[in-house]
């Protein structure tokens, strides 16, 4: 559990966890300090970055290159990866910010976005985390603010509904790809890429569930967050531009090795999502998801076309990789000791 009190080092914490990102990570970095810098006269910040066991030298240019500047940047090494939200509990149980702010290290600021932030949490106390407009390289606005999963919401994802009607409030329910990006919203959960966090709600909340290595964690801690009291808001004149995840959705994916371990990593934490949150419908997300994968199997499968029979080969796969995640979860019951 995080503690509250009245008085506070910093006005914020903001949060980097990175894994293998060196060059990324620099340039975060060097974005957030000019971003700091323009916070209000006497606001004082800290950033504290979480390596997660990285291969790439990471931790030792934070170490070499941020030992001496204005606002404080302490480094965190993780010997192993821990995931997402594990290693963004380590650097938030020692933050001494007012404020925590969780950054990916592929996503900057827009000038001023950190500050509107913050003023945004003061003016609404009722806010226990808030999400930004997220921009992708591309120039794409991204959907940060979604609605909590249910089984049929997450049909009309795997069956592409979601995506062919996309402006439709029931088939694209999850996402909120029908919503107007320029209104502030009340939404259910917002993605990590950037997340502004009320002391006093975690307190309530607890941090991250560890059991998350990745995927769900964020949707898990906003539910607990709206279940304190508190609201979970998107406010669009927080814009970050965020270089990863523009273009996912779109893009059929290509069963690499480490491509078929993320999908893995997906669906073991849709499971235990699902079994905390939903009980026995843990079952019903399991059979429905493998249901879509075998229709999609069958559909292709003695197709003359070499796409669509390459399609059957990939439902075959994902069939494969959810009995995998059944197996190792139990149902949902349990986290695979990690790194995953």
């Amino acid at each position: 559990m995080i503690a509250v009190c009245e008085e506070y080092e910093f006005a914020v914490s903001v949060i980097v966890v990175s894994f293998n990102t060196r060059e990324l990570l620099r340039e975060c970095l060097q974005s957030l300090l000019a971003e700091c810098a323009r916070l209000p006269e006497g606001t004082r910040a800290e950033l504290l970055v979480v390596d997660n066991a990285s291969r790439d030298g990471s931790a030792d240019m934070v170490a070499r290159d941020f030992a001496q500047t204005a606002v404080p940047v302490r480094l965190i090494r993780s010997e192993v990866n821990l995931g997402f939200g594990a290693a963004n509990n380590l650097a938030m149980e020692t933050a001494r910010g007012r404020y925590l702010v969780l950054l990916n290290s592929d996503a900057f600021f827009h000038p001023g976005a950190l500050g509107r932030a913050m003023q945004h949490m003061e003016q609404e106390p009722a806010a226990g985390a808030g999400g930004a407009c997220l921009i992708g390289r591309d120039g794409q606005m991204q959907f940060s603010g979604r609605m909590f999963h249910t089984v049929l919401r997450d049909a009309c994802v795997l069956t592409g509904l979601a995506r062919i009607y996309s402006k439709s409030r029931l088939f694209a329910a999850l996402d909120r790809t029908w919503a107007d990006l320029a209104q502030t919203s009340e939404v259910d959960w917002i993605t990590g890429a950037f997340m502004i966090l009320r002391r006093d709600a975690l307190a309530r909340t607890g941090l991250f569930d560890p059991r998350f290595f990745l995927y769900y964690e964020e949707v898990d801690l906003c539910r607990r967050i709206q279940q304190a009291g508190f609201r979970v808001m998107y406010w669009p004149d927080v814009v970050v531009t965020h270089l990863g995840g523009e273009s996912s959705r779109q893009v059929p994916l290509t069963f690499s090795e480490s491509a078929a371990q993320v999908v893995l990593w997906r669906m073991r934490s849709t499971l235990l999502y699902y079994r905390k949150h939903h009980a026995w419908q843990a079952w019903v997300a399991r059979w429905l998801e493998d249901g879509i994968y075998m229709a999609r199997r069958i559909r292709n499968h003695y197709s003359a076309d070499p796409r669509r029979r390459e399609r059957a080969r990939e439902a075959a796969l994902l069939s494969s990789l959810l009995r995998q995640a059944w197996k190792e979860t139990r149902g949902g019951r349990v986290s695979p000791p990690r790194p995953w």
